[in-house]
């Protein structure tokens, strides 16, 4: 049954913030039983071919995939794509609008941090930026553990790169139509990744999914790895209420990192139908 199968529809490699290649996440996929995996990289789209081939070598059905980073409401959400056409121009040129001002980004988050007395964090979290052009706050975050500021990713973010403290420099990314209307017109589906992780009031998130159908998105990750298991139920109902398929994916950034391995999340429930019904 569909239900019970194991889709991890949500990682990250090298190309974004995660720890290892697409290949190795094939890899680690396969060992770990998945059967449907797609590799789901920050605004990038350059790891798709790669994780692709990697899958199919190995017999591991792949899912095309991306985390498109939103501004809506004041709040930073991010909004999954799965099963498109990787070479579409309206998601290719809207992705390389969204990196570009990253970069500008993250010199901000260094010259903020060195208002708190920590230099020269700008290069130090390059160093962890496989791609430069995706560097984000996760590569400070390794920085700074590394330099024994901090302990590990979460007292980074709770100290210095999350909203009010130092180091936090607010972006405005693509909106919650554009990124839609850039998976749409690729042939995909957009899904609302991890939407327990919004601090959004009951009717702030009732407004949201409502906007969301209105653009033409259909999905939303009930069992997720940044999800608690209350989550997975309120999720399920959720979905329920509002008619969603439902997704499933570990966000897998790397061994040390996560909070769930890559294939190891419960099945969803057989009350939903799954964003990849159609596919298998």
């Amino acid at each position: 049954m569909t239900h019970t199968l194991n889709a991890d529809l949500h990682c990250h490699s090298i190309l974004s913030d995660g720890t290892l290649t697409p290949e190795a996440l094939a890899l680690r996929a396969f060992k770990q039983g998945v059967v449907l995996w797609s590799l789901t990289d920050h605004d990038e789209l350059g790891g798709q071919e790669r994780a692709r081939v990697a899958a199919e070598g190995l017999g591991l059905r792949y899912c095309t995939g991306v985390e498109i980073s939103v501004t809506w409401a004041h709040h930073t959400l991010h909004i999954v794509g799965l099963h498109f056409d990787p070479l579409a121009p309206a998601l290719v040129n809207g992705l390389a609008a969204v990196r570009a001002g990253r970069i500008e980004r993250a010199q901000r988050i260094a010259r903020e941090l060195e208002q708190v007395g920590i230099g020269d964090t700008y290069q130090g979290a390059l160093r962890y930026a496989d791609n430069p052009e995706m560097i984000s706050r996760t590569h400070f975050a390794r920085h700074l553990i590394e330099r024994g500021v901090c302990t590990d990713i979460s007292d980074v973010f709770a100290r210095y790169l999350s909203e009010g403290n130092p180091g936090y420099v607010p972006h405005a990314w693509a909106s919650l139509s554009d990124a839609v209307h850039w998976i749409i017109a690729a042939g995909g589906v957009a899904v609302i990744a991890h939407p327990g992780r919004y601090k959004l009031s009951a009717l702030q998130a009732h407004v949201l999914y409502e906007e969301f159908k209105a653009l033409g998105g259909i999905g939303i990750e009930v069992v997720t790895g940044s999800h608690s298991v209350d989550q997975y139920r309120e999720y399920t109902h959720i979905a329920l209420d509002y008619g969603f398929l439902a997704s499933r994916g570990s966000d897998f950034h790397g061994p040390q990192e996560s909070r769930i391995e890559l294939g190891h999340l419960p099945p969803l429930s057989t009350l939903l139908m799954p964003i990849w019904h159609h596919w298998v």
